[in-house]
C-alpha cells in the first residue's frame, strides 16, 4: 500500500456530498424514489490516486476503510465502466484514502466513483467533457453523476437529472459535518419513509430554497437511530443558518456565517456528544 501510494502520478478529490433539502416524492416501480434535491459539494472528502499498472489494481487505507472490499466496489466499478465505454487497454494502479464515514450519507461510494472517473478520464488522457463523464456515471448509482460535476444543483427524477442553481448564499458559509459513527442503509431508511407526499421543493436562491426545504428521510432515519435526535437537537441549539441531516443519514449538518461559529459549534459536539465524527468545510 505504501509503495502504491508513493508511485501515484495523479489524484483527486472525492468531494463531500450535502443534500441541503430532500424531498421524496413518490416510490417508482423500479424501486427507486423520485425525489426533489438539493446537491452542494464541500472542499473536504476522500482521496482516489492512481499511478501506474498493467491491470486495475485498488488499495484502500485511512481511517475508514477497515471492511471495504479492495476488489469490487465502486472504485473498481467506475474504473471498469470508463474503461469499457472508451475501449481503453491500459491499465492503473489506485488507491483509495478513505476519510469520510461509510453509508453516511455524504457521497461515500458514490463520490469515490465519480473521482475515480474524474481522475482515469485524466490519467489516461481520455479528455471527455464532464458532462459526458456524468452521462456514463448514471448506472454507478443515483447520486454519481452530480458528485461527477460537484456543482450546486438541483436534482430531479431519482437525482439524476441535474440543473445548476446560484449558490452565491453558500459562499461566506461553514458547514459543520456531525456523524454519531452508526453506519445505515439507504435501502432500509427509503423503506421506512411513509409514502406521503409532503409538496415540492421551491424555485429561487439556493438558501431561501434549502431553508423552506425538509429532508424527508429524516424522520424514518431518527427512528431507526435514536441518536440522530441528539445530534440534530444539539446543532439547533448552536445557533445555526441550517442544520438537517443529509441523505439518507446517519451524517447531520448545520451551516454558519463564519468558521470560527462551526468551530465552537463542533468542539460543542465533541464535548456533549461522545464519539463522533465531525468535520468542518467551506463549500465548494
Amino acid at each position: 500500500m505504501t509503495d502504491l501510494v508513493w508511485r501515484a502520478t495523479d489524484s483527486e478529490t472525492a468531494w463531500a456530498k450535502i443534500n441541503l433539502a430532500l424531498h421524496v416524492r413518490k416510490r417508482l416501480p423500479d424501486g427507486y424514489h423520485q425525489i426533489e434535491t438539493i446537491f452542494a459539494f464541500l472542499d473536504q472528502g476522500d482521496e482516489i490516486s492512481a499511478g501506474p499498472g498493467t491491470g486495475l489494481e485498488l488499495a484502500i487505507g485511512g481511517p475508514f476503510a477497515d471492511g471495504l472490499d479492495q476488489t469490487d466496489n465502486l472504485v473498481t466499478r467506475a474504473a471498469r465502466r470508463l474503461a469499457e465505454v472508451s475501449k481503453v487497454q491500459r491499465g492503473a494502479r489506485l488507491h483509495l484514502e478513505k476519510r469520510l464515514p461509510v453509508a453516511s450519507g455524504i457521497g461515500g461510494g458514490s463520490a469515490d466513483a465519480a473521482a475515480t472517473l474524474r481522475l482515469l478520464n485524466r490519467f489516461w488522457q481520455l479528455d471527455h467533457s464532464i458532462d459526458y463523464l456524468a452521462e456514463i456515471a448514471g448506472p454507478l448509482g443515483a447520486d454519481v453523476p452530480a458528485c461527477v460535476t460537484s456543482r450546486t444543483c438541483r436534482g430531479t427524477g431519482i437525482g439524476q437529472d441535474l440543473a445548476a442553481i446560484s449558490d452565491d448564499g453558500l459562499a461566506g458559509c461553514t458547514a459543520l459535518l456531525v456523524n454519531p459513527l452508526v453506519p445505515v442503509s439507504t435501502a432500509s431508511i427509503f423503506a421506512a419513509w411513509d409514502g406521503i407526499d409532503r409538496g415540492a421543493l421551491a424555485d429561487g436562491q439556493v438558501l431561501p430554497v434549502a431553508r423552506s426545504g425538509r429532508n424527508d428521510l429524516q424522520k424514518p432515519a431518527t427512528a431507526l437511530v435514536p441518536r440522530l435526535t441528539d445530534v440534530l437537537d444539539l446543532l439547533h441549539e448552536c445557533g445555526p443558518v441550517i442544520a438537517r441531516m443529509s441523505g439518507s443519514g446517519a451524517t447531520c449538518f448545520a451551516l454558519f456565517d463564519s468558521l470560527q461559529a462551526a468551530e465552537r459549534a463542533e468542539q460543542r459536539c465533541r464535548t456533549a456528544l461522545g464519539e463522533i465524527w465531525t468535520m468542518t468545510g467551506r463549500f465548494r
